[in-house]
């Protein structure tokens, strides 16, 4: 297992104190070693990641006046003083999620301003829920802001599926209130934004792939950055081998090859090892092909059902009757997202979405 830290180790004791320091000096003073000793209890350690930031928040608030606008003012005067806040920074945003829902005149700028230091994308999805009009308008209008920042909020505080944020069902059902501000940021100038805008594609891509497709398509153009984009926001339909997006990027779905081999050696491995797959396919046309050649592992689980993942391989254009090889490990660690459970195993050849083969290796302890 690795001892590599994992992200909620990343607000520790250095960075809370800089919060509460700077919060303690924007409020007047107050003691700041009790509400220390109140965040860094007996349960921190079994807290992860956002327990942990909500905790900060909580602690702090019992310390500012009652007056929530009072509070906010507060927080927002301590905000730009922090000195070495890292991911604790994020309480400042926790805190008007867990307080602010019901005053979003208030609200809403200060998030404004605190994405600026950490981003805001987890804290505004509450007030999408409780005022989805007013938000439409307001993610919108954060889309033109010249912060590159504000703009990025725009779009991944309103994706339908942002991880480790809260879900917005009805984006889910109809994304229709999404896409003006998508196409506002589509060809923003800054890198990070336009990330965001294929990220949102990507998980509206989920629910409703032809609209992406259609899209996308419309949004085509020469340029590299569009091209990135496109890629991005594509990505899951591409593993599906969904037809409309293999055909956007240029790959024909009944791709002319044949699989020459496909090899994984050891076919028992032990859990916490690897094996290794090896392919090659030939073409057997005389035109150049553009093949996706990607490997999905159906891994073993509780219910036996398998649990399948798309990993990817190249993107090769073949000469007719050329051959290609590949050669991908195959890891059976233990981690945080999938646990290796002994028993069969298999691996899948996927070239333009299309599975050539299915090769098995069993896992042992």
């Amino acid at each position: 297992m690795s001892d590599a830290p994992v992200l909620k180790d990343f607000i520790d004791r250095r960075s809370v104190a800089a919060v509460v320091s700077a919060v303690a000096t924007a409020a007047g003073g107050f003691d700041e070693d009790i509400i220390l000793e109140h965040i860094f209890d007996h349960e921190w350690e079994r807290r992860a990641l956002k327990q942990r930031i909500r905790h900060i928040a909580v602690s702090i608030r019992p310390h500012l006046p009652d007056d929530y606008a009072a509070a906010l003012q507060i927080m927002r005067q301590a905000a730009p003083g922090v000195d070495g806040g890292g991911m604790s920074l994020w309480a400042f945003n926790d805190f008007v999620e867990e307080y602010g829902v019901d005053d979003p005149d208030l609200s809403l700028p200060a998030l404004e301003q605190f994405t600026e230091l950490a981003s805001s994308e987890f804290a505004v999805r509450p007030f999408i829920v409780e005022y989805p009009e007013r938000m439409a308008t307001q993610m919108l209008a954060w889309a033109r802001d010249p912060s590159p920042q504000v703009r990025r909020l725009a779009s991944e505080g309103f994706r339908p599926r942002l991880p480790w944020g809260m879900g917005l069902p009805e984006l889910k059902k109809d994304p229709a209130p999404i896409i003006p501000v998508l196409e506002e940021l589509k060809r923003d100038p800054c890198d990070d934004v336009r990330r965001s805008v294929a990220n949102n594609l990507n998980d509206i891509s989920k629910d409703h792939p032809q609209l992406v497709v259609d899209l996308l398509t419309e949004w085509a153009d020469d340029s590299s950055e569009m091209d990135a984009l496109i890629k991005h926001a594509l990505r899951t339909l591409l593993k599906q081998g969904h037809p409309g997006a293999l055909e956007l990027l240029g790959f024909r779905r009944d791709a002319r090859v044949d699989l020459i081999a496909a090899v994984v050696d050891p076919v028992v491995v032990r859990v916490g090892d690897g094996t290794v797959l090896s392919l090659e396919i030939r073409s057997t046309t005389d035109a150049v092909q553009r093949l996706m050649v990607d490997y999905a592992v159906v891994f073993q689980n509780a219910s036996g059902t398998g649990s399948r993942k798309v990993y990817k391989g190249v993107v090769v254009d073949l000469a007719g009757g050329e051959s290609f090889a590949l050669s991908r490990k195959i890891s059976l660690a233990q981690r945080t997202t999938r646990r290796i459970i002994a028993g069969p195993h298999s691996v899948e050849v996927q070239v333009n979405g299309d599975v050539l083969a299915r090769v098995r290796f069993d896992v042992v302890e």
